[in-house]
């Protein structure tokens, strides 16, 4: 548990970053999102998923 909450620590630093540098470059980059079609969406997070799940298992091998 110790380590799943590090882990989800890192994950909204990483996320959060972003805004709290660049926020007047944000703001635009989020229109752009909010026109993105749904199925270009749903690719892009099954992407950073399966990316994300390759990462975690190569990284528990040991």
């Amino acid at each position: 548990m110790r380590f799943l909450l590090c882990v989800i620590g890192m994950v909204m630093f990483v996320e959060g970053l972003p805004y709290f540098a660049f926020p007047e470059k944000m703001r635009p980059w989020l229109k752009k999102l909010l026109e993105t079609p749904e199925s270009s969406l749903r690719r892009l997070g099954f992407g950073l998923m399966a990316a994300g799940l390759l990462l975690f298992y190569l990284g528990s091998r040991q």
